[in-house]
Formats: C-alpha cells, sequence, structure tokens
C-alpha cells in the first residue's frame, strides 16, 4: 500500500514543482491563465498533501507509529491553502502572494530536499 501511496504523491507533486515556479515567478498575476493554472496547482498540492498524510514515516522518528517531521510539512500545505484562497476571497492579494510563496518554499522545495537524504527513495532513485 505504501508504494501505491508514494506513486500517487509523487504523480501529484512533480507538476506542481513546475507550475507552482511559473506561477510565482513567470506568470502575469491575476491573469484568466493564472488563476485557472493556480486552481490546479492548489488542487494538486492540498491532495498530495492529503495522501503524504498516509504514508508512514521510514526514516527517523515516528510519532504515534506513523508520523515523521516531513508530515508537518504536509499539515502546513494542507492550512495554507485554504488560507490562500481565504486570502483571495477576502481581496488580500499580499497574504495570498506571501502564503504561494511559503508554499512553494516549504511544501515543494524544503520538502523536496529532505526527500533526497540518504535511505529516501528518490536518493534511491536518483543517485545509486
Amino acid at each position: 500500500m505504501y508504494e501505491l501511496l508514494r506513486t500517487i504523491h509523487l504523480i501529484a507533486v512533480t507538476p506542481c514543482l513546475i507550475i507552482g515556479a511559473y506561477l510565482i515567478y513567470f506568470s502575469i498575476k491575476g491573469s484568466r491563465y493564472h488563476k485557472n493554472i493556480g486552481w490546479v496547482y492548489m488542487i494538486l498540492m492540498f491532495f498530495q498533501s492529503f495522501v503524504s498524510l498516509f504514508m508512514e514515516a521510514r526514516l527517523g522518528p515516528q510519532f504515534l507509529n506513523h508520523f515523521g517531521w516531513i508530515h508537518l510539512l504536509s499539515i502546513l500545505t494542507l492550512y495554507t491553502v485554504p488560507k490562500s484562497i481565504y486570502y483571495l476571497k477576502k481581496g488580500d492579494i499580499k497574504g495570498h502572494s506571501r502564503s504561494m510563496i511559503i508554499l512553494f518554499w516549504s511544501g515543494l522545495i524544503l520538502a523536496g530536499g529532505f526527500t533526497l537524504v540518504p535511505g529516501r527513495y528518490l536518493h534511491d532513485v536518483f543517485f545509486n
């Protein structure tokens, strides 16, 4: 079951790296395209974080015989996505922008960096 969850998680998170970088650094903010691709990004980020909660930590200490430190980034993502939508609904574009930058750097770059440490699956994929 872990392998299936890992595959689903990787399929959902991989396009987020490209989409997130594009949205934050290259897209025209507020455009119809930015909004549409932004919804795809938000759904994928929320979904992959939700899936990751069912994946047990296999490296480092565990809490409740399941969760590891990396799960804190999943929880941060599950909080940040709706909070960012809230900011949009309230017209707080700066809050939305700040949330999306935090989401990208913590939920993708930092978490992705952790997956490359020795003993993790992606480390084996890329370095062995």
